[in-house]
């Protein structure tokens, strides 16, 4: 891939980001499932404290083994956003407000049909009249390409903190 060819993808996969992140923030779930590949694998593991030479094999839990924030699918995230729509989840009613933002973006692999992508997020969250939470990590993601765009195949997420201090995860990242 010459130099020209990875600038213009990178600039189509940062497109891409953006365009998910906006959806988001836009409460166009349905539109944001659009972007899922069926067999999506997204990941949000829990952070440990672990002694210094453990980071590697102890600090986050392992997808498939234990607990973890997230272990979804898109069928899993079908009925999250199913349930958010009803207009009676007790934990977004009133819906949230919230703005993902997306940095450092750079393109970790390249296959002729799947990208894979590192960032970092922002995600902040307003609830009710005084609830105020602020996500930051970095993320993994493997695009596919799909026609003249792409769709997250896998999405692992790792937040920088392991104690949750907001009430809940009814948000998406």
């Amino acid at each position: 891939m010459s130099t020209i060819e990875r600038l213009l993808l990178k600039q189509e996969i940062e497109d891409f980001l953006y365009l998910e992140a906006d959806l988001l923030d836009g409460r166009k779930f349905r539109d944001w499932l659009d972007l899922l590949a069926e067999d999506l694998v997204y990941f949000m593991p829990i952070r440990r404290n672990v002694k210094f030479g453990q980071h590697d094999e102890k600090e986050n839990t392992r997808q498939g083994e234990g607990i973890s924030w997230f272990d979804e699918d898109k069928w899993t995230l079908t009925k999250r956003v199913e349930q958010v729509l009803t207009g009676v989840h007790y934990a977004e009613e009133p819906l949230s407000r919230v703005t993902h933002m997306v940095s450092n973006i750079r393109l970790l692999d390249v296959t002729p049909t799947e990208v894979t992508v590192g960032c970092r997020f922002l995600v902040y969250q307003n609830r009710v009249e005084y609830e105020n939470y602020t996500f930051i990590g970095r993320r993994t993601d493997v695009l596919r390409r799909n026609g003249e765009s792409w769709l997250i195949a896998k999405r692992e997420l790792i937040l920088e903190q392991n104690v949750l201090l907001a009430k809940n995860l009814s948000i998406f990242f």
